[in-house]
């Protein structure tokens, strides 16, 4: 057991690594530029800003189906692919399931997910936030 506590918090870490990096490498690409004027300038700065988030995301899912798929938990690496996406975003529909000694790793995924998408709303409402705030009088 303590060694698929540790395979999930190794997988833990390097999501937040992904998306730290991630979410640097987009603030240095997009705060720096002047603020975007008209709705449609404000449209597509969104769209690639959620884009890049979800990116980020699915980088995150696959390192854990790389992982369930080389552990063979999971028929093959669709089916992980498809098992940690569901599980990561926490809708988990149970059509597929770990095995018992793998339980744990799953849960651990899924609280994963949680943070990673929290941290994800966080860049997009301080994205939002500079867009909006008002120029100094």
């Amino acid at each position: 057991m303590l060694a698929k506590v540790l395979i999930a918090w190794f997988l833990m870490a390097l999501c937040v690594a992904i998306h730290a990096t991630g979410v640097a490498a987009a603030l240095r690409r997009w705060a720096p530029a002047p603020k975007p004027e008209g709705w449609l300038a404000w449209t597509w700065l969104l769209v690639g800003v959620a884009g890049w988030l979800i990116f980020l995301h699915l980088v995150e899912i696959s390192a854990w189906a790389m992982v369930y798929a080389a552990a063979a938990v999971m028929p093959d690496l669709q089916s992980a692919f498809y098992f940690s996406a569901v599980t990561y975003t926490t809708t988990g529909y149970g059509d597929l399931t770990l095995p018992e000694s793998w339980r744990l790793v799953g849960g651990v995924e899924a609280l994963t997910g949680i943070l990673m998408c929290g941290l994800s709303t966080g860049v997009f409402v301080a994205v939002v936030g500079r867009l909006v705030q008002q120029p100094a009088r």
